[in-house]
């Protein structure tokens, strides 16, 4: 019996994380508030790059020389959820690919990839001096108002399609992502619309939870 899925696309922040967003997890490490920027951005007054400029300049607040030392030396001690070791040895010992999709920052991103065997990932950056001091400007590799068109391109990156291909998420801006896939999961949605576009919702600390509604089919002999 073949499998169903060829490719498990993951979101970080608030999936993966204990915490909603690497960056607000920046945030609280200097205690700065990106509220009325957040504001700004969902109600489309500002573009996403400005977002990322307003976040990166209140960490420069208060620590004017910040470098990208010092975001690993931060996103080492990012929370994450349970049970991520055991979801990627389960999906790719069944043949599935696993990757990360998002819009959070990519230190962190290739720092969970490389811990529990993601197979690649997609996230936004920080940009640099030449001596690794933060410019101030972010990178976009996510369009957090349309992570689908990502999604597409990690499924042609990977030589499935999108019927072979699963999603998870939490939020609002995670739907995009569910509506170019198979198949999408909601885990701990954040709120009613993300639950409503999923296919499955899972509320639990750990994350090998969804792995029901992945082999689902197969247990039930499809």
């Amino acid at each position: 019996m073949g499998r169903t899925y060829d490719l498990a696309v993951f979101d970080m922040d608030g999936t993966l994380t204990r915490t909603r967003s690497s960056w607000a997890y920046i945030h609280e490490w200097y205690g700065v508030d990106n509220e009325e920027a957040y504001r700004a951005f969902v109600n489309m007054e500002i573009d996403e790059r400005e977002f990322m400029r307003r976040d990166i300049a209140l960490w420069r607040s208060v620590n004017p020389d910040m470098t990208e030392r010092d975001v690993i030396r931060i996103m080492r001690s990012l929370p994450l959820v349970d049970g991520i070791q055991e979801t990627v040895a389960a999906l790719n010992y069944n043949g599935i690919k696993c990757v990360i999709c998002s819009g959070g920052i990519d230190i962190a991103a290739k720092m969970i990839a490389d811990e529990f065997g993601f197979d690649g990932y997609l996230a936004d950056g920080l940009e640099t001096d030449g001596e690794g001091r933060l410019t101030g400007e972010g990178i976009i590799n996510v369009d957090l108002r349309d992570k689908g068109r990502s999604t597409r391109e990690l499924i042609e990156r990977y030589g499935t399609t999108p019927e072979r291909t699963f999603a998870v998420g939490n939020s609002f801006t995670d739907i995009s992502m569910f509506e170019e896939c198979g198949m999408s999961i909601a885990f701990n949605p954040v709120d009613e619309y993300t639950e409503g576009a999923a296919d499955h919702c899972v509320r639990s600390g750990n994350i090998s939870d969804i792995l029901e509604f992945v082999f689902l089919q197969v247990q039930d002999g499809v």
